[in-house]
């Protein structure tokens, strides 16, 4: 075979002459190997031939793929050999039809060795390789400061984050608000930060499972995006080729939630329990409320402000707080840095009291190329909006239940979102000042501060903010913050 590999794709090579083509079929060993446009073959031991239509038709008629299939219709994904149709067509087979947990596993494993993964073995690290991710919501600022808070606890902590679309915000796009700071470093710096800091939040480069990245694309637009299977493999494909350890899932449940359900909340989040850890991760879930905004603040600028306040100690709100918490306790006791969640809050405590998690933060941003003191002088270098307005309360009571998503698409309309992946983003717009569910609301009370780039966006934000609380007679009963952990049978 070509190059000395057990397998080949597309026209078959031997001793590197081509013996198909196309255009012909070939006889090779007695076996008949077609050769058609924009296909690929695998051929192993005694050549067997898979074709993406047999795939897929196998899948359209309620079949289970093996893994050997998975990985040839995933392997043509990246360079083009297996069409746009083909993967759309796979795509719908597959949401109406769905992949049991073998298949699950298959599947994200192809996505995840589709390119680059990243391996920290030879780097002798004095401690575990351990993530968080999110679901995503508004105002979720818990891995700004979860990272360090894990790398001074003894964990390291290589975290590819990705950019906020439609109502939820973006991690990248928070690092991104910082002047000088690298979300896109080369590789060396990137391990090199995390072998010297414990922490690097990053963007995904174009190396790391790129068959997902071409999948995805093509499943926002084929209606497809709402499969638990294949949501399930979007995300683990590129956490999982980070090369970690260990891996906990924050799952966001309510109204500004991605999922649309509490149920399918405990189904995504049981299916990447059950991915993660056959895949070879150790992998477990908590599921955390999104009923409101996470943290006072809604936007990029003004909620690394909140992250910088709650690692120094100057304001750690108390529901930002209990999720950050558990999700980092969880990552300590699943990596084995904490015997049991009653160790790993002493050792995260001490951790924040001593101004190591602190720390760790100013050191990534600096070695990353941001501000040195960001921690101690962050209005010298975090961008302030123009327009600061109040959204006035129009009825007195309290708040009972709050549009989430609506909140976060009024931070996508003062400019600090994107409708689109190529939306340019405002660093500075956003919401502060939110008030919480049960609070108290007296008429013309702020329901939060809007933070916007002109007077007419500021006035359309103030409209939707106070559209989106609704202010009642009754004080509710405040919703947990942490519903459910999953953790492996």
């Amino acid at each position: 075979m070509r190059n000395g590999a057990d397998f080949a794709i597309g026209p078959l090579y031997v001793n590197d002459h081509r013996v198909g083509t196309s255009a012909h079929p070939t006889s090779f060993f007695g076996v008949i190997t077609m050769f058609a446009s924009n296909t690929e073959y695998i051929l192993r031991g005694e050549y067997a031939m898979f074709l993406p239509q047999e795939i897929i038709r196998k899948k359209r008629d309620g079949g289970t793929l093996s893994a050997e299939e998975i990985q040839f219709f995933v392997r043509g994904i990246p360079g083009g050999e297996v069409t746009e149709g083909q993967i759309a067509a796979l795509a719908m087979a597959v949401y109406f039809n769905d992949m049991n947990m073998d298949e699950r596993v298959a599947f994200t494993l192809a996505m995840r060795d589709s390119g680059q993964v990243l391996e920290w073995k030879s780097m002798n690290l004095p401690g575990p390789v351990v993530d968080k991710h999110s679901t995503g919501g508004v105002g979720d600022v818990v891995s700004l400061m979860l990272g360090p808070m894990i790398a001074a606890c003894g964990g390291f902590v290589p975290m590819i984050s990705g950019r906020g679309l439609g109502h939820t915000g973006g991690t990248l796009d928070k690092f991104d608000s910082i002047p000088g700071y690298s979300t896109v470093p080369d590789p060396e710096l990137f391990r090199k930060v995390v072998k010297e800091v414990g922490v690097a939040i990053i963007g995904q480069t174009a190396q790391l499972a790129p068959a997902d990245k071409r999948f995805y694309s093509i499943r926002d637009t084929t209606a497809t995006v709402e499969s638990v299977a294949m949501i399930t493999g979007s995300i683990l494909s590129k956490k999982l080729s980070a090369g970690l350890d260990a891996l906990v899932m924050d799952v966001k449940v309510g109204s500004g939630a991605f999922m649309p359900s509490y149920e399918k909340s405990v189904e995504l989040a049981e299916s990447i329990v059950s991915v993660g850890n056959g895949a070879g991760t150790r992998t477990s879930a908590i599921l955390t409320g999104m009923d409101e905004s996470l943290c006072p603040a809604a936007g990029n600028a003004v909620e690394v402000r909140v992250a910088i306040d709650y690692l120094t100690g100057k304001a750690r709100p108390a529901r930002l707080h209990e999720v950050t918490m558990a999700l980092c306790a969880e990552m300590l006791v699943i990596s084995g840095l904490a015997a049991n969640d009653a160790e790993a809050r002493t050792k995260l405590q001490t951790a924040l009291d001593s101004g190591e998690a602190a720390e760790r933060f100013a050191r990534m941003v600096a070695a990353l190329g941001g501000p040195a003191d960001l921690m101690d002088k962050p209005d010298a270098y975090l961008e302030t909006a123009p327009v600061i307005v109040p959204a006035p309360s129009l009825q007195a009571g309290y708040a009972t239940s709050v549009d989430t998503r609506g909140l976060g698409l009024a931070v996508v309309a003062l400019g600090g979102g994107r409708v689109r992946p190529q939306d340019t983003i405002d660093f500075a717009v956003g919401l502060t000042g939110l008030v919480e569910l049960g609070d108290t609301i007296a008429v013309g009370q702020p329901l939060a501060m809007v933070h916007a780039r002109s007077q007419e966006a500021a006035e359309q934000a103030v409209r939707q903010v106070q559209a989106a609380y609704q202010i009642g007679a009754e004080k509710l009963a405040a919703a947990p913050m942490i519903h459910r952990t999953i953790r492996p049978a």
